[in-house]
């Protein structure tokens, strides 16, 4: 793997950032496990043969449950694996969660909405070691979704993955509804990786870099946000808003309140890590965006408090939740990633107050580009969530409320007030703009 280059930056080799991909491995993601675990492939084998259906759904045929029914007792009929092997290789391991993660999500989400979740000890046993050694939690994260989960196309020849030569390695569902909102974030994070290297240019350089060239890296940087935002739209273009809410989304769902899960084989953990939460797959464990957020000034993780100018309801509701939402998120994350964001956070002199500082008009204003930029970006999301999560919601509520169903929130995978939430994120950083009055 070819690092980027952090002259001032000791922990470079822990990062796993490739000049060329960012947080996406340069090489293709492992396939399949070797023969020693060759039971957990075959158990997504016959997932891909049948393609189970939502336990939730309300018009399962007799033949629909039946296939469900028989892919869970052969999963609790599967022997309880060794990793002793596996802990050799970062790469198996990751593979490992990967794969027993999509069977949990698959065992649990096929089951009847009146039947308890008891995880059986071949999935947990395993899993949760693997995850002891990863300092990953037992659940479907977004890096077994999208950073391990690509391949090439067929035919293609290219050495690296792009965002357009790549397709996906695993999907719940089988439809090019959920590949291509899979590969929208993949996309995401392989474009990032310019604005990660200029970020990184900036943190090595700091106070030494003049103003101009400091502006000039920012319109970079907001260049490349554009472009993110752009990649995000681009999802309407494959995905249907139903299908995704209604037949892919709820796979990625984590632990309720409403309904534990229970993992069987844990009596007597010992090292092992017993999850104190369990949340869905969510675009907070972005790294990408985290590290967009952290360098920009945008979360309190920065340092960043207090910020002048007329705080929305929003803004005052979310202010206390975005740091514990996205420490949480933080942990849903590969370790290297987690290591990059502590050390960008612990920067001692931020990009906000370097620009401040600076009292340079050029560099202020584009500070403000990179930061509107951004808030465009965090706009997008807003419209995507508008038309894939929360416009089905509602009219699958109000088709509840028809037949006298109870009124429900909408929740993101995450466990956030999507809505809520969102809008709060979206004005938090309009307010990280720097103000006339300080420039």
């Amino acid at each position: 793997m070819i690092l980027l280059q952090y002259p001032t930056h000791t922990l470079a080799q822990d990062f796993e950032i490739d000049a060329r991909t960012g947080f996406i491995p340069p090489i293709i993601p492992i396939s399949r496990l070797p023969s020693q675990w060759e039971a957990w492939e075959c158990a997504l084998d016959d997932l891909k043969a049948t393609r189970l259906q939502l336990g939730s759904k309300s018009n399962l045929s007799v033949e629909d449950t039946s296939a469900s029914e028989a892919w869970r007792a052969r999963i609790r009929e599967l022997p309880i694996l060794s990793i002793a092997e596996m802990q050799k290789s970062e790469a198996l391991l990751r593979r490992g969660h990967q794969v027993l993660a999509w069977i949990l999500h698959t065992y649990i989400h096929s089951l009847p909405l009146s039947s308890p979740i008891r995880i059986p000890p071949p999935v947990t046993i395993p899993l949760f070691e693997i995850c002891n050694l990863l300092d990953l939690p037992p659940v479907h994260v977004l890096s077994d979704e999208v950073h391990y989960n690509w391949t090439f196309k067929a035919g293609c020849m290219d050495v690296l993955p792009t965002t357009q030569n790549i397709c996906s390695q695993l999907t719940f569902t089988g439809t090019k509804d959920e590949e291509e909102f899979q590969l929208a974030t993949t996309r995401i994070e392989l474009r990032g990786s310019e604005a990660l290297s200029l970020m990184i240019n900036i943190l090595n350089e700091g106070p030494s870099m003049t103003p101009s060239h400091l502006a000039s890296l920012l319109h970079k940087i907001s260049a490349v946000i554009n472009d993110l935002t752009q990649l995000l739209l681009g999802v309407r273009q494959g995905c249907d808003p139903e299908v995704f809410y209604h037949d892919v989304r709820p796979w990625f769902g984590g632990q309720t309140a409403e309904r534990a899960w229970v993992f069987e084989g844990l009596e007597d953990p010992g090292e092992l890590k017993k999850p104190t939460e369990l949340s869905g797959t969510s675009a907070g464990q972005s790294p990408l965006i985290h590290a967009l957020d952290v360098f920009l000034g945008v979360n309190s993780f920065s340092g960043l408090h207090g910020i002048s100018g007329t705080q929305s309801n929003a803004v005052a509701e979310v202010l206390d939740k975005v740091p514990t939402f996205l420490e949480r998120m933080r942990s849903y994350m590969p370790l290297a990633h987690r290591a990059f964001l502590r050390h960008i956070s612990a920067n001692p002199r931020p990009l906000r107050s370097l620009v401040m500082d600076s009292e340079d008009a050029e560099a202020i204003e584009a500070y403000n580009t990179a930061v509107r930029a951004l808030n465009g970006f965090r706009d997008a999301h807003i419209r995507i969530v508008t038309l894939y999560i929360l416009g089905p919601a509602r009219r699958a509520q109000k088709q509840k409320e028809i037949i006298g169903g109870p009124s429900e929130g909408v929740k993101g995978t995450g466990g956030t007030d999507l809505a809520t939430f969102l809008k709060g994120v979206r004005d938090l950083t309009a307010n990280t703009v720097i103000p006339a009055e300080k420039k």
